[in-house]
């Protein structure tokens, strides 16, 4: 019996010794999962090992530069009876001499210019050069934050005068020669056209604003270099210039003939008493054509489920294009400034006609 036992014994082994041999034609997703993870650790440790290497290097190189920073500091104090003072640039100790002033000074120059009175861990001499970087960069004309188109235009006067004056003959030639024939073709604006024919005003609207306009650019131009020189005379130039570009899209649209039709009335009014220099009765358009004659209600307008007697007076229909939107503003305002220079070069005969 001990010998069958041990016979079974001996096979057993054998079969698992042949198992363990023998390459398997199936892997169990354990296995493979344990397999991936002890070579993910190998490769951690291999990488801390190199870590480990690499900071201990560097702390031998730090301890090394250390140790002759303060053998090199050692000598120099031998050298010399007089500490060295704290290391700085030439150019920037140069810059602190010529600008030294005093907080005060300092603190209200910052607060002039919008900017914090001291950054965080700033010292005064910081806090110094960096307000006469500041102002540098203002002085060179870099500092474009904080301005507005108005602002925008008015610095940008003389480019624009240089620009004009720079443009090649051909182009003059042919935009002079564009608006006199068409603005001396159609003279005057025929307001029987809202009813007939109403596209045909759009062109004798574009061009007589285009010579307006253009003759405005050419009053700025004429004028002495000393006035122009002056705070008034860049002011009226960068209006003169703003107006301009405000007007491009009133332009488009007439050019494209969709306005709209009370629009298109209101300007044709204001072009046609411009033209025939009643001034009184233009300004009265634009006020219709910006804010409208509409009621403009204060309150509650409707109380009950009632309608009441004076609801239908409350009406719709004329309504204040400036508040439609931004650009629309902005060329209206724009043709009001179109009017008053009207006003200032072709005077009227009546003087009840002046705007006031």
């Amino acid at each position: 019996m001990d010998a069958l036992k041990a016979e079974i014994a001996l096979k057993r082994k054998a079969v698992q010794n042949d198992a363990e041999t023998r390459p398997s034609k199936y892997v169990r997703r354990g296995e493979l999962e344990r397999m991936k993870e002890e070579e993910e650790r190998r490769a951690r440790e291999e990488k801390e090992k190199e870590r480990a290497v690499e900071q201990a290097a560097e702390r031998d190189a730090a301890l090394a530069r250390s140790k002759q920073k303060k053998i090199a500091d050692a000598s120099s104090r031998s050298t010399s009876n007089t500490p060295l003072p704290e290391s700085r640039d030439p150019d920037s100790t140069i810059l602190e001499s010529a600008f030294n002033i005093p907080n005060n000074e300092a603190i209200r120059r910052l607060r002039a210019k919008g900017q914090p009175i001291r950054l965080f861990g700033e010292s005064d001499r910081d806090r110094r050069l960096r307000l006469r970087a500041l102002e540098l960069i203002e002085e060179r004309g870099h500092e474009k934050a904080g301005t507005n188109d108005f602002r925008k235009a008015l610095e940008d006067v003389e480019s624009v005068e240089r620009e004009l004056r720079a443009k090649n003959d051909k182009g003059k030639k042919k935009d002079d020669g564009e608006l006199n024939n068409s603005a001396g073709s159609v003279a005057m604006v025929d307001l029987g056209l809202l009813k007939t024919d109403p596209d045909k005003l759009y062109p004798v609207i574009y061009y007589a604003l285009k010579r307006t306009l253009k003759e405005w650019e050419e009053a700025m131009d004429e004028r002495p270099e000393n006035v122009k020189r002056t705070h008034h005379g860049k002011l009226a130039a960068a209006t003169q210039v703003q107006s301009a570009e405000y007007l491009k899209p009133l332009f488009k649209t007439l050019r494209s003939r969709n306005l709209p039709p009370d629009m298109l009335v209101r300007i044709a009014e204001i072009v046609y008493y411009m033209q025939k220099r009643q001034y009184q009765r233009a300004n009265d358009s634009y006020l219709r054509l910006s804010i409208g004659n509409a009621p403009w209600p204060i309150g509650v307008t409707m109380v009950g489920i009632h309608e009441r007697s004076a609801r239908e007076k409350i009406s719709t229909d004329q309504v204040a294009h400036v508040l439609n939107d931004e650009v629309s503003r902005k060329y209206i305002q724009s043709l009001k400034r179109l009017l008053t220079f009207s006003q200032t070069k072709y005077p009227p005969e009546d003087v009840s006609q002046l705007m006031g």
